[in-house]
């Protein structure tokens, strides 16, 4: 998302406290846009560190992606998690509201919706999160619609992302997994890859068409292009809106892994396992509003993620840890 930020001209600095997120990208970032940028290593619930931040860059826009962001390690640890996303929320309003800056992109989630009484999603459905991941979010996006409502004039764009998934084209950017993985196309590569013998599958017998779940996987270069969408709103707008951003097409897991298959000409071994708490049949977007109101849709399907996921994989079979000797990061 950095990089697509700078792409489209903008002057950037970022932070982060690089407990889920490697030093290494940030390099790769710059090499890739060209263009330097500023960093901060703060954690989003450093009151003082964020307000001396915000005086002294001074920015416009502000893209709140800073959180954790399993929902099944969320039901291990649920005041962290509410300690991170909720309180790290509240820190982030309290360091803009004394500046100039009254432009937000918050990076919310699906998992605010829950099992759903309908499909696809739209914006309207009620807000059942089952894990307190999902609990977190919904509670950030109450407090920047609070926010939004208290006559600061704050605009705020709440992107309710399905499933980002993919790397960037490059090969040089990739999600760097958990261990194990939390996220199903990583957990497809390591397997692909030879780092685990076997693909664990959490339920075979949900209602649908192959008695696996199904969700609705989004590049994250389309994902990225919906936050350069959103800035551009909240430029001419004001208020809170929420935004599903999603392809609209739901896809089985069995289906997933038979396309990663044919991105990397390998079979995929596969281990049926109980379900997860938490875990729905399905859950799609409708995402007709943030092509009406943001102009973007997704642009890229099932394959061209698992052929970016892939070539990243092959390209970083160890993620960044491999490369930790590039600029001295952990």
């Amino acid at each position: 998302m950095l990089a697509e930020v700078l792409a489209a001209g903008h002057a950037a600095h970022a932070l982060d406290n690089l407990v889920g997120g490697p030093a290494q990208a940030l390099e790769r970032v710059r090499a890739i846009a060209g263009r330097d940028f500023g960093f901060s290593r703060i954690d989003i619930r450093d009151r003082p560190a964020l307000a001396r931040l915000v005086a002294d860059f001074g920015p416009e826009a502000v893209i709140h992606c800073a959180a954790l962001k399993s929902p099944f390690d969320s039901l291990a640890r649920p005041a962290e998690y509410a300690d991170v996303n909720v309180e790290g929320t509240r820190a982030l309003l309290a360091a803009l509201a004394p500046s100039r800056c009254r432009r937000i992109v918050f990076s919310s989630s699906a998992a605010v919706y829950g099992p759903p009484d309908r499909l696809p999603i739209d914006e309207s459905h009620a807000l059942r999160p089952t894990t307190p991941y999902g609990e977190t979010k919904a509670a950030g996006e109450a407090l920047f619609a609070a926010a939004a409502r208290d006559g600061q004039g704050l605009s705020v764009a709440i992107l309710r992302y399905f499933n980002p998934a993919g790397a960037h084209p490059s090969g040089r950017i990739g999600e760097q997994p958990s261990d194990p993985p939390s996220n199903l196309v990583p957990a497809i590569a390591e397997v692909a890859l030879g780092r685990r013998p076997v693909l664990e599958i959490h339920g075979d017998d949900y209602p649908t068409r192959d008695g696996t779940g199904v969700r609705d996987y989004l590049h994250v270069m389309d994902l990225a292009r919906a936050h350069i969408a959103a800035l551009g709103w909240t430029g001419r707008s004001a208020g809170a809106e929420v935004f599903n951003l999603g392809t609209g097409a739901g896809v089985s897991v069995l289906e997933a892994v038979a396309a990663f298959e044919r991105a990397s000409g390998g079979a995929i071994p596969l281990a049926i396992r109980p379900r997860r708490p938490g875990d729905v049949a399905a859950c799609y977007a409708d995402p007709a509003k943030a092509g009406r109101v943001l102009g973007w849709r997704a642009g890229q399907g099932l394959e061209a993620i698992c052929a970016s996921a892939w070539a990243w994989a092959r390209a970083n079979p160890e993620g960044f840890r491999r490369h930790s000797a590039e600029i001295g990061g952990p």
